[in-house]
């Protein structure tokens, strides 16, 4: 029968803890496996994550230079050889190449970042082009294949 004075945690429920600060004899009394004086043997103590002792930590000690813009855009990169692959294996048939087009092909796997297309290969289908920005090169070759150009913001 069980009562209130009786009461116990079901059978593996609980970890069997090392009870500390409960007198000598138990082996963990005195100072309570703190060790003796300095800051973690008081109570209150909170180490900070890179504390290295006293010893000067490693991301002081290691030098810094140059300049990281944090209002930089990143573009994902497709070159004019690449969209003229895709004409080649069949998968732009209609000749509009836009963002949607090519993320839905797999050329492109971030949605978020912007396109820019780059003019590094030959380019021999008349395409209408539509990105966020494209580079000089690649403009003259969409055009001088009979294509268009088209700059979203």
């Amino acid at each position: 029968m069980k009562h209130i004075g009786n009461l116990t945690y079901a059978e593996g429920s609980r970890k069997n803890k090392k009870r500390i600060g409960r007198g000598q004899g138990s082996g963990r009394g005195g100072t309570s496996t703190r060790g003796h004086k300095g800051h973690a043997s008081r109570s209150g103590f909170n180490q900070i994550r890179n504390f290295e002792g006293g010893q000067m930590p490693l991301n002081r000690r290691i030098p810094k230079f140059g300049f990281h813009s944090p209002f930089r855009t990143e573009y994902q990169i497709v070159n004019v050889a690449r969209l003229q692959e895709l004409v080649d294996n069949g998968k732009i048939t209609d000749g509009i190449v836009t963002f949607e087009v090519l993320h839905s092909l797999g050329v492109l796997s971030n949605s978020t970042k912007p396109l820019k297309i780059l003019g590094d290969g030959e380019l021999k289908a008349n395409l209408k082009v539509s990105a966020q920005k494209v580079s000089g090169s690649a403009k003259e070759k969409i055009e001088s294949a009979g294509g268009t150009v088209t700059i979203n913001e």
